[in-house]
């Protein structure tokens, strides 16, 4: 008989002869030093060196923002500072048109008003382009204000940890573009009009691409419809138009927020809304050909401080 060859010894304790070895390393190691694993058994330092690489890795997916998120792409979040920002302006700029009118309930004739609310001459003819977003921080008098102050709060708190802060912008202002453009294309052009429910139109309209992806209960939104609808048709030179135009493009930039694809979901999003506002721009423009172009200013007229278009 040929004698048996010796059992090498444990690796980390060499005394100990043993047949067993790390399933990860290959190392002999007693029964003492091994831990179970998912495959086999495994020496407590590549144990170690698992949970180390595994909790590193996770860290790694976290912070690519592949890891936990909402379903825009988002982190979740309980933020709302963008809503509450919004909301500050919109107060801040309703306070100032009326000191300058030195009316509460007739804000309109304030210097700030007839210089930003939507008005077609001067936005395409006289190409004051920036009215298609101040207009939206206007309003005509204090149950405007408080209107869409209340709606931008009750929505803006449901759907900005939903999007993240910079989605929820884009949302926003996309929405409002929306509405300006409708006004521009389709209202009457001596109608000036103003207010934040352009925007907060397009809020709903996202709202309820959710309603319809996730099958929630509907009844908030149509609360919300109905409170809005009844300001459209109760306070003067709000334009039903722009919550039509609003309502439309918010539900577009929902279904490219939320339907991208998730591989390189960020590009895929900013890819839709750039398709969105270049399809937008384009009709502002092709509308503003139609239009001589014109010399705007402030005049006295009457007595009152009117803005006047003219060639």
């Amino acid at each position: 008989m040929y004698p048996q060859p010796a059992l090498p010894g444990c690796w980390w304790h060499p005394n100990r002869q043993t047949g067993l070895s790390c399933a990860r390393c290959g190392r002999p190691a007693c029964p003492e030093c091994l831990r179970e694993a998912p495959v086999g058994f495994q020496c407590t330092d590549c144990v170690h060196a698992g949970a180390q690489q595994q909790r590193q890795q996770h860290r790694q997916y976290r912070s690519s923002s592949l890891g936990e998120q909402t379903i825009a792409g988002a982190r979740p979040s309980n933020s709302v500072v963008v809503t509450a920002t919004l909301l500050a302006v919109n107060v801040a700029v309703f306070l100032i048109t009326v000191i300058q009118a030195k009316s509460l309930f007739d804000n309109g004739n304030a210097q700030l008003e007839k210089l930003g609310e939507l008005w077609t001459y001067p936005t395409l003819g006289g190409g004051e382009w920036w009215r298609i977003f101040t207009s939206g921080f206007l309003h005509y008098g204090p149950i405007h204000i408080a209107a869409n102050m209340f709606s931008l709060w009750l929505i803006g708190r449901a759907l900005e940890p939903v999007f993240g802060r910079i989605r929820f912008l884009a949302l926003y202002f996309v929405s409002m573009f929306g509405a300006s453009t409708a006004v521009l294309l389709f209202d009457q052009p001596n109608q000036p009009s103003a207010g934040a429910s352009g925007a907060l139109f397009g809020l709903m309209g996202c709202y309820a691409v959710i309603v319809l992806k996730l099958r929630l209960n509907p009844t908030w939104l149509l609360i919300t419809l109905v409170v809005n609808a009844y300001i459209t048709f109760s306070v003067a030179n709000i334009s039903i138009l722009a919550h039509v135009g609003g309502l439309v493009t918010g539900a577009l930039v929902a279904v490219a927020l939320l339907y991208a694809p998730e591989r390189n979901r960020a590009r895929w999003q900013a890819i839709g809304l750039v398709v969105i506002v270049v399809a937008l721009a384009g009709l502002v423009i092709w509308r503003s050909t139609q239009f001589p172009a014109l010399q705007c200013q402030l005049e006295m007229l009457r007595g009152y401080e009117s803005y006047v278009c003219g060639r």
